[in-house]
């Protein structure tokens, strides 16, 4: 499982004209799930998001967490961060889940997030979606539960 995490000062998604998910100060969490991905995955990257200390404390130093701030979670999921991009000029996209199974880890890792204590908005699953995130710093850091 990828997740690429980004600190953000406001941010929501919006499918169909629509706005289905609006955080503001928190993390923008873009969601991959590779089909070799278990549960075990997932709950290793929520846990990672929970404790990860990208906000900055009195002396300017990043070292508060997402609850000390308390920051909220806008999760995307995002089968394009499996991209394989070694041949041509169109990514390949085999090494992404199937969708039954990327839903099902998708919405677990969510899960996993609220277990923690959060509030999780979302977008839909395989939907067209307009993400909006003004990343804060910017800051931006890639979990990787293969590579950690």
């Amino acid at each position: 499982m990828r997740v690429v995490i980004q600190k953000s000062l406001e941010s929501s998604v919006i499918i169909d004209k629509q706005m289905v998910g609006k955080i503001d100060k928190g993390f923008v969490l873009l969601v991959g799930v590779t089909h070799e991905d278990t549960q075990a995955d997932a709950e290793y990257c929520a846990r990672k998001i929970a404790k990860m200390r990208l906000f900055e404390d009195e002396n300017d130093k990043m070292n508060l967490s997402l609850a000390e701030v308390e920051g909220q979670i806008l999760s995307i999921s995002q089968f394009t961060l499996f991209a394989n991009t070694k041949k041509g000029n169109r990514p390949s996209y085999t090494e992404a889940a199937r969708p039954e199974l990327a839903e099902e880890l998708y919405d677990y890792f969510n899960e996993q997030l609220r277990g923690h204590g959060f509030e999780v908005e979302t977008g839909r699953f395989g939907a067209m979606m307009q993400v909006s995130i003004l990343n804060d710093g910017p800051v931006t850091v890639l979990i990787d539960s293969k590579n950690p």
